[in-house]
């Protein structure tokens, strides 16, 4: 293959005439121990990037086979047969970056709506985007942030309530023992350590949206000393300052705490202009509120161990307009550009989801098992990883999917 630079490393090329998806399906799959389970992976690699509108298992079938019982074996494949996902998504973990350089591993969550109560970790939610509540089942995702755009490598399913607690439940959906509970903080940080546990590329900051997470806290301390930015919730705990001398005792001898929003508001009578990038290429030009400060615990050089110092930012609006998303990082010393830059991820990986939704069947899943969504939510990942970095033609406003939701 052909080379090319990217942020001055030395990366392969692949085009869409030199790579088909049977050759990316058998270098992905090759761990898959049968030559139908390869087969039939192909087969609904297929489906998802080339059947228009809604991505059910009968659709594909009829588009990309000729077979009567090809609905019935890509249902068998994706559902009942008892391949492994972790392998196949390790590896496409390491065919994304033998082709692209992250530039940062970003957290999103994907919201799936359900219609009753038996599909795995399904639950009624209340979704702010939505502004109501859901029947829904949330999948957590690990994105790559690269030059062709966020490609997800890696999915946890949040099991709530009744899901982690009731043996009956678990067993209907074929949900193993081991299989990762918790809320989607620790679901982030999992993701987090398996991804650094298995890519070949250099460290990267974590970017992850948990403006809802009221425990957030635990997941920045969960990120020990990887570099991150996360927007976080106004109602976290800080403390004003970035290290001890800058504490201000209370009338009680404690320091003083108080939450993100009240601190920036304290930090806020003289904003900072940063600007920034917009698709175009011009500047546009953002007023800032930001300062230093720790979260509340242990006091450096205590037996509890040394807390570290952050920047809290936000962009400054008038009053009256919706309030901007907080952030918190451990990169003091980056320019607020560049923390900026990293920020306008998090809104990529978003929409990243969107088009998942939209495009390549996020939403069309039909089982109701656990390794059946799993399954699904690998092939839907490596299908997206090959439209974007193989089919880079196919990213025109002319898109060949079909916006529509058909029956």
């Amino acid at each position: 293959m052909t080379a090319h630079h990217t942020s001055g490393t030395l990366t392969p090329s692949v085009h869409s005439g030199s790579f088909s998806t049977y050759a990316f399906t058998e270098e992905l799959f090759d761990q898959l121990p049968r030559a139908d389970q390869r087969r039939w992976a192909h087969t609904y690699l297929e489906g998802l990037l080339t059947t228009a509108g809604k991505k059910s298992v009968r659709r594909m079938a009829a588009a990309v086979s000729g077979s009567r019982t090809a609905s019935q074996s890509l249902q068998q494949f994706v559902n009942a047969s008892p391949w492994e996902w972790s392998p196949i998504r390790r590896e496409l973990i390491r065919w994304v970056e033998q082709y692209t350089t992250p530039r940062a591993w970003t957290i999103a969550c994907a919201v799936l709506p359900k219609r009753g109560d038996h599909s795995v970790g399904v639950h009624r939610r209340f979704v702010p985007a939505a502004g109501r509540a859901v029947n829904c089942q949330i999948g957590v995702g690990l994105f790559l942030s690269t030059g062709h755009g966020e490609l997800p490598v890696d999915w946890r399913l949040l099991l709530p309530g009744a899901w982690s607690e009731q043996p009956e439940l678990r067993q209907r959906a074929r949900v193993p023992e081991e299989a990762p509970h918790g809320p989607i903080w620790a679901h982030a940080r999992d993701l987090v350590e398996e991804l650094a546990r298995h890519t070949g590329a250099a460290s990267v900051p974590v970017i992850a949206d948990m403006g809802e997470c009221t425990e957030v806290a635990a997941l920045i301390r969960g990120l020990g000393d990887r570099d991150f930015v996360i927007a976080v919730p106004g109602s976290l705990q800080v403390v004003p300052g970035g290290h001890l001398a800058t504490q201000r005792p209370t009338g009680h001898g404690m320091t003083t705490v108080t939450n993100a929003q009240h601190f920036l508001g304290l930090n806020g009578a003289h904003p900072q202009t940063a600007a920034i990038s917009t698709h175009d290429g011009r500047a546009r030009h953002l007023r800032i509120l930001s300062g230093l400060a720790r979260l509340p615990g242990t006091i450096p050089g205590s037996p509890g161990g040394q807390q570290h110092t952050y920047k809290v930012f936000s962009e400054w609006r008038q009053a009256g307009r919706r309030p901007a998303p907080i952030w918190i990082t451990n990169m003091v010393h980056r320019r607020m550009d560049e923390l900026l830059a990293l920020t306008g991820l998090q809104h990529r990986a978003d929409n990243t989801v969107r088009t998942l939704e939209n495009d390549f069947g996020l939403l069309d899943f039909e089982g109701r098992s656990y390794p059946g969504w799993h399954h699904h939510m690998t092939l839907v990942s490596a299908a997206y990883a090959y439209h974007r970095i193989v089919r880079p033609e196919a990213q025109s406003a002319a898109s060949p999917f079909a916006r529509q939701r058909s029956a």
